[in-house]
């Protein structure tokens, strides 16, 4: 068991809003609101798989059944784990069919993001799960960006894209993914990812290296989902094979000594959601979870929602939950901010103006 910490001052959630930051590992699949979400469904003419009250909570929904093979499981989002849970995540953005549809999520992401104080986001879009634009997934892009460049213009959050492969996607589907990509160079993509349920797909770091390669080469960044389910098996293949910057997840490298030695070495970061950890069942608590003694073997972490909207939180209460449950301080938490900027795909120049304005707000005095 964990060792307890002591009990600290409540930090406010006003207090972590006012602190820039950013946010590397949340999927733009998972910050559909219910209002949006509403809209959608009679804009598409679509029926809802359950009450609209309670349509966050999938065991409420009138198809529900839990997978046979699944990472995890819990209550609410996590009903069906991780599996259950993307096959909800399909059905929402199949609602999203035309270019102003997707650009309007775009521009409500960006402004979620700036409520919480977020002024950089690296959003993972996957679009197989967008199955309207299925065949049209760099004009999804397009509608997507105008979105963002929008919210940009409004003075609201800049956001880059981590176009995410699916794990169950073969290897000629990725690289001809990546050489469209490369090609056309769609606006505001700056990263390839790959994520889906580890425990259903296996290890796919071979069948992906040569599409990550041809990634590396033609300058996108490259973050995985991995060590949620794996273990620390996919975060090695994540490293050796695929080449990655950053990792998502990767909780399971505190089972491995010799792999959190080589992330403190090549100083990897793990974009870590422990909220999304506890709801899908990968621990029971909070208390359980790895976050303080990955902290203190010295990988650099940062801290993050995931899916925030299915999993009815923000950023700024995760922090705060987070600094309760472990006892950070806010100095602590400052940390946290430094460590997402540093860790983002953002421009040298926005990280650099990112990490003066943090400076001069942790010097400034309090009131």
């Amino acid at each position: 068991m964990p060792t307890p910490v002591p009990a600290a001052p409540r930090i406010d959630e006003q207090a972590i809003r006012a602190l820039p930051k950013a946010e590397v590992h949340i999927h733009l699949e998972g910050t559909f609101s219910l209002h949006d979400m509403l809209v959608l469904a009679k804009e598409s003419g679509v029926t809802l798989p359950g009450p609209a009250r309670t349509i966050f909570d999938i065991s409420t929904h009138d198809d529900f059944s839990a997978p046979s093979v699944t990472t995890g499981g819990g209550t609410g989002a996590g009903s069906a784990g991780l599996t259950g849970f993307l096959r909800f995540l399909d059905w929402q953005c199949g609602l999203v069919r035309t270019p102003e549809q997707a650009a309007r999520v775009a521009y409500a992401f960006a402004a979620r993001q700036t409520a919480s104080g977020i002024r950089y986001s690296d959003v993972i879009v996957n679009p197989t799960h967008w199955n309207a634009w299925r065949g049209r997934e760099l004009d999804l892009l397009a509608a997507l960006s105008e979105g963002f460049d929008e919210a940009a213009q409004d003075g609201l959050c800049e956001t880059g894209i981590a176009y995410s492969l699916l794990r169950s996607q073969t290897a000629r589907e990725a690289e001809d993914i990546v050489a469209a990509l490369t090609y056309r160079r769609p606006e505001r993509v700056v990263a390839l990812s790959v994520d889906g349920d580890e425990k259903v797909t296996g290890r796919t770091g071979e069948k992906f290296q040569a599409a990550f390669s041809r990634a590396a080469v033609a300058g996108l960044r490259r973050t995985v989902h991995a060590g949620e389910s794996s273990g620390p098996a996919g975060v090695w293949d994540a490293i050796d094979l695929l080449r990655a910057e950053r990792i998502d997840h990767g909780v399971r490298s505190i089972e491995d000594p010799a792999l959190i030695e080589r992330l403190v070495r090549d100083e990897i970061s793990l974009g870590v959601c422990p909220r999304s950890n506890v709801s899908l069942g990968i621990y029971p608590d909070w208390a359980s979870h790895p976050l303080p003694r990955l902290l203190d073997a010295g990988v650099r972490v940062t801290l993050n929602t995931d899916d925030p909207v299915p999993l009815g939180t923000t950023l700024e209460a995760d922090w705060a939950v987070a600094a309760a449950q472990f006892g950070f301080t806010e100095a602590d938490l400052a940390g946290f901010a430094r460590r997402s900027i540093e860790a983002s795909f953002a421009s040298d120049d926005l990280k650099r103006d990112l990490l003066i304005e943090l400076d001069a707000h942790v010097a400034a005095p309090t009131s």
